[in-house]
């Protein structure tokens, strides 16, 4: 068995090859074989990914390398809710993605299953693949990527070393996140719209979901991106979306057990419009509903693997 050392936490176990195996769990929980929750055409994300008629062809993966205490997706990043897929698998996930109209293919938490990841994208896929993630990301492990990803989704959360070991149990996430956003853009070069259709052909675009009561630092992570990235170069996704989840919505965090204020939003995206980014997005009052957020039902992957199982047995 191969030691893991994918992601920043550096765990070094030897993960099992699959569920029940030998072998031990490291930060992410999940063996090698990737195991995915649902696969399906998204439309909430940011328009130049959704766009206005497909939607994007997300597929999210279980288990996560932050394990944050308010993920939305909790169900799948903690919980590990999800089936067992392999190379071929994902191959056929996104073919029929594709067929029913995908823009792009999604990959939502992916790092922690990168080698059959990366055997599933080859040939090259003919619309862009999207590397969905939180930002906290080994350099080494994403140049596996380059040539690979057209377009690169990372969160930065945090600039508060107090913040990041308290509510994601990386200290180190600034310093981490940042080095890999370089990276990424370093990859992709600045942002491509396809002009007829309004959707991003390649790129970078840096996600940021505002906390309640961490608002200079939010303020932090708009000055960083102001400082290091001109206009034309990446896209900034300021987002307010945040409701009470996992263990935040349990009680454990009271100080983020709520949702977001108006007025809270108000003054960071007052702060955003007085800086020096031009390109980007900002979010509707009516983004931070439970609603949103998908069911991890299966859907999208039980089809493809009963499909899979059916071609072995003909």
């Amino acid at each position: 068995m191969t030691k893991c050392t994918l992601c920043p936490h550096d765990c070094g176990v030897e993960r099992p090859e699959s569920d029940g195996a030998p072998g031990t769990l490291g930060w992410c929980r999940m063996p090698w074989r990737p195991r995915a929750a649902r696969a399906a055409l998204h439309q909430w994300e940011e328009p130049c990914i959704s766009g206005t008629t497909g939607g994007s062809g997300t597929v999210f993966f279980s288990g996560c390398t932050l394990q944050c205490v308010f993920c939305q997706n909790s169900e799948i990043s903690r919980d590990g809710k999800g089936r067992e897929v392999t190379a071929a698998d994902l191959r056929r996930i996104y073919r029929e993605l594709i067929g029913q109209g995908a823009h792009n293919i999604n990959l939502v938490t992916p790092t922690h299953f990168l080698p059959t990841i990366l055997a599933s994208l080859e040939p090259k896929l003919p619309v862009p693949v999207v590397y969905n993630c939180g930002g906290y990301e080994k350099v080494e492990t994403l140049r596996q990527l380059e040539g690979k990803v057209q377009i690169y989704l990372p969160d930065l959360k945090y600039v508060s070393e107090e913040a990041a070991w308290r509510y994601s149990h990386a200290k180190d996430y600034f310093a981490t996140a940042t080095s890999a956003i370089r990276e990424m853009f370093r990859q992709t070069g600045p942002y491509a719209m396809d002009e007829e259709t309004g959707l991003l052909k390649k790129g970078v675009i840096i996600r940021h979901m505002i906390l309640p009561g961490q608002l200079e630092d939010s303020k932090k992570v708009i000055d960083w991106v102001a400082e290091n990235f001109g206009p034309g170069q990446v896209l900034f996704s300021l987002m307010r979306q945040y409701v009470p989840c996992g263990l935040a919505k349990q009680g454990q965090y009271p100080e983020i057990g709520r949702p977001l204020s108006e007025e809270e939003y108000q003054e960071v995206e007052d702060y955003l419009f007085q800086s020096p980014i031009e390109d980007g997005f900002v979010q509707e009052a009516g983004s931070a509903d439970s609603q949103f957020i998908p069911a991890f039902d299966g859907t999208g992957v039980k089809e493809q693997l009963t499909i899979s199982r059916r071609q072995c047995y003909n």
